[in-house]
């Protein structure tokens, strides 16, 4: 067998996840005409991929974010956290809780990429940022670390359709701090991320718009490192 033969092509591996997701996508579009339907069919859809691709460190969920304080977060349509260090979480009623210091990053899911669902998502990621984390010290050989820096908790969207406009952007661009959105895909278009250190805003073309928003949120997730450990201690004093 020669050594082409043995090679396979990523980039074919990623397009046919690509079309394969897009194609789901577009029959829930078609056949379900109910938007709440929709909607949910919309977020198992890419709550299953990224639980399927993701590192299994990471846990993949629609939640509310809650702190020590009571302080609760609106319902986010993906949570991406962490069940090490911040083992917290109960269900009730068929909702699913998680204390804010497991998180690493909340995603929105719409049908369509737009200056509208942009505010709608900034407003819900800012509902998760406002809450206070704690973050213990960790125990590392019987000796007292200092307790980590928080991270920034990654805010992004996901969509179908909808196009990365110049308004858009601009949009994007002039969120403030709590309501920044770090990255997002349109399968149907083209995927983003955007360094508000710059700023700039970083965009894939329409045939890798999957593959370049998975890796942008695995390399963010990657830099974060690991959540820092709750401080049981308050979550336990509110009681």
């Amino acid at each position: 067998m020669s050594k082409a033969s043995k090679q396979i092509s990523l980039k074919n591996i990623f397009l046919g996840l690509q079309d394969s997701m897009r194609a789901r996508l577009s029959l829930n579009r078609r056949t379900l005409h109910h938007p709440v339907a929709k909607g949910d069919a919309s977020e198992l859809e890419w709550i299953e991929l990224l639980s399927t691709y993701l590192p299994a460190r990471y846990k993949v969920d629609k939640a509310f974010v809650i702190d020590h304080r009571g302080q609760i977060s609106e319902q986010i349509d993906i949570v991406i956290f962490d069940r090490h260090f911040s083992p917290f979480l109960f269900r009730q009623n068929g909702q699913t809780f998680v204390p804010a210091e497991s998180v690493y990053a909340i995603l929105e899911v719409k049908q369509e990429l737009n200056n509208y669902y942009i505010d709608y998502a900034a407003k819900k990621i800012a509902s998760v940022r406002r809450l206070t984390r704690t973050s213990a010290p960790i125990i590392d050989c019987g000796i007292a670390r200092d307790p980590r820096p928080l991270p920034h908790i990654l805010g992004g969207f996901v969509s179908l359709a909808g196009n990365v406009t110049s308004a858009c952007e601009e949009k994007l661009l002039s969120l403030k701090t709590l309501r920044r959105i770090d990255l997002g895909c349109s399968l149907e278009s083209q995927s983003f991320y955007v360094d508000y250190s710059k700023p700039i805003i970083q965009k894939s073309t329409t045939d890798n718009s999957l593959v370049f928003f998975f890796l942008k949120l695995l390399a963010q997730l990657q830099k974060a490192g690991t959540v820092p450990p709750m401080e049981v201690d308050k979550y336990a004093a509110s009681l």
